[in-house]
């Protein structure tokens, strides 16, 4: 990745966020981008949404709810048509009957800063387990993932507090997500420009009583603990209001759920507008003063603040003087730049270690290997930047990701470069269309396959393949389609990226060799896939996608991926849908 390729990326990523979330801090929601065609219209998605509620199961992403809870999902009643609704997701819904607590899950009272006096029970065992035959291999048991040289190689997932599971509590077919996120012409217009604010939301829940955003934080806790992550890298976007609130609340449910999920805290340069460095310390000694604030074993509270070079190194080192001085605390500082090559230098002698905003294309990742050998040259680690894509109809700009070459791509670099933790760019960053987290139109198909690849880096051994597995990934539209509905702004492709291609790429995981059979619109095809990961691309045609791994006359898994693809679209949509064979209905 050639300097030019990391610094105007990453400088588009830096001027996207000034905007985005200047806007998020403001109504504490999110300020950026986007709406989905894979239904085309908006009463389809309505009758998908519905069916989530009704059934709780996706045919192509798997269960709606958290899947690794031991019990079942809360069960609470949906509002009734006549119930309120508010109109902001900040407002306080009309509560559904009272769920019963999950096992592990202490209760919720009021919100304390840094989360300190939140219950901090510890669930283990079942809590944690992970469906039968949902992954190709078998997962490590946490202990083995976090001790030893396991425990050393840390990964992490960017979350992002404007976009948590529900903003409102209600159901999913009217919910904030749905009626202003979703539709071109949610929140009064305010995003037909572009065809909506976003293009894919978290996977459905059904509303809770009590403090169900509590609830809903300890459930992607348990999700993203589940896949073998261990903690969130926490996006500081403000220093009051809700998404202030909503940081500190997700430090107390991360303890409740499991004291060794670790939170990073990450202060967004692009957003806070603070020239005061006591400001910010002390605001990052409070959030650090909760249990589940990331410490080295040595107690220092690591920091690592998104795009830090836009204040100077000696602007952060009175920030962390007074942290210390006035706060009592030492830290361990990890910069995150939006161009390392240029900073690093300066910010040596005051880092434990570094990181970077990273590409979204799976070209041009070269450069990931002299950065990581430039910062262990200087004595600090590496947090490698891991990702699945981007698109960001609001700014109308993507990447092309190539299906899941970009993942496969960043996590190759992770692994053989010799990174020394991972952050994944990121959890629920809906906006910018790069999310791990499960959602609406992957489910669990791309968290799926970082567990795989994060078992790799955390043991340094390919875990065996013991169950047939496909993932299926296309889009829903051609890349040259022109939206034939009231949107103005189109992406186009960043500099530096991968050429735009139009395929559906079926990914196999198989413990033995066999036939795989496909079908793409209306074109039928088989290949020979080998025992281990293999990736055969199809040409996108209009229709559905499906595919099936036949050995000795059976089918031994199948997958469909039920959004069609068409040539003629309402709105533009670049992201990539995904399924998998492991999590059917």
């Amino acid at each position: 990745m050639g300097e030019d390729r990391r610094t105007n990326g990453r400088a588009d990523r830096g001027a996207g966020r000034r905007a985005s979330r200047g806007a998020a801090r403001r109504a504490g929601r999110p300020g950026s981008h986007r709406r989905r065609p894979g239904f085309r219209g908006r009463k389809p998605l309505l009758l998908l949404l519905s069916g989530f509620l009704l059934v709780g199961v996706c045919a192509a992403t798997g269960i709606a709810w958290d899947p690794f809870a031991a019990a079942g999902p809360r069960a609470a009643a949906a509002p009734g048509p006549d119930a309120p609704r508010p109109s902001d997701p900040g407002a306080t819904p009309a509560a559904p009957p009272a769920a019963t607590a999950e096992p592990g899950d202490a209760p919720a009272p009021s919100p304390t800063p840094g989360g300190a006096d939140r219950p901090q029970a510890a669930p283990t065992g079942s809590a944690a387990a992970r469906p039968t035959g949902a992954l190709p291999f078998d997962l490590p048991q946490p202990a083995a993932l976090r001790s030893g040289a396991a425990g050393r190689k840390l990964v992490f997932a960017h979350y992002f507090t404007p976009y948590p599971l529900s903003l409102d509590n209600a159901s999913a077919d009217a919910d904030y997500y749905t009626r202003n996120y979703l539709d071109p012409d949610g929140e009064s217009g305010k995003h037909e420009r572009y065809g909506g604010l976003l293009r894919d939301r978290p996977l459905p829940v059904q509303p809770k009583g009590g403090d169900w955003e509590y609830a809903n934080l300890q459930q992607e806790v348990r999700t993203a603990r589940a896949a073998g992550i261990d903690g969130f890298t926490l996006d500081l976007l403000s220093l009051s209001g809700k998404n202030w609130d909503r940081s500190n609340l997700l430090m107390a449910a991360a303890r409740s759920v499991d004291p060794a999920f670790k939170i990073m805290l990450m202060p967004d340069m692009t957003s806070l507008k603070t020239d005061d460095p006591a400001v910010l310390a002390e605001a990052i000694a409070t959030l650090g003063s909760a249990p589940a604030a990331h410490r080295l074993a040595d107690g220092r509270l690591v920091v690592s603040p998104f795009k830090a070079e836009e204040k100077s190194a000696a602007w952060w080192t009175r920030t962390l003087d007074i942290l210390q001085s006035r706060h009592g605390v030492r830290t361990a500082f990890v910069p995150l730049f939006l161009d390392f090559g240029a900073h690093s230098a300066e910010f040596a002698p005051i880092s434990y270690g570094f990181s970077e905003w990273g590409s979204r294309s799976y070209v041009g990742q070269e450069g990931n290997t002299r950065d990581v050998r430039l910062a262990h040259d200087l004595g600090k680690i590496w947090m490698q930047p891991v990702s699945v894509q981007d698109a960001r109809p609001n700014q109308g700009i993507y990447d092309e990701a190539g299906n899941t070459a970009t993942l496969r791509a960043t996590w190759t670099h992770a692994i053989e470069d010799g990174a020394d933790w991972v952050q994944l760019t990121t959890w629920n960053d809906y906006s910018e269309g790069s999310q791990f987290a499960p959602s609406l139109h992957n489910g669990y198909a791309y968290l799926d396959l970082t567990s795989y690849y994060l078992t790799r880096f955390k043991t340094g051994s390919w875990p065996a393949i013991v169950r047939d597995t496909l993932y299926l990934t296309a889009r829903t539209q051609f890349a040259a389609a022109d939206p034939t509905g009231d949107q103005s702004l189109v992406m186009s492709l960043r500099r530096g990226s991968a050429a735009p291609r139009d395929s559906v790429e079926v990914l196999s995981f198989l413990a033995a060799p066999a036939v795989v059979r496909t079908a793409v619109g209306s074109a039928k095809d088989t290949h020979e896939a080998p025992a281990g990961l293999h990736s055969e691309l199809l040409p996108l045609k209009p229709g559905t996608s499906s595919a099936e791994v036949v050995r000795e006359g059976r089918t031994r898994a199948e997958v469909e991926l039920p959004y069609p693809a068409d040539r003629s679209v309402e709105v533009q949509d670049l992201q990539y849908y995904a399924a998998t064979s492991g999590r059917g209905s």
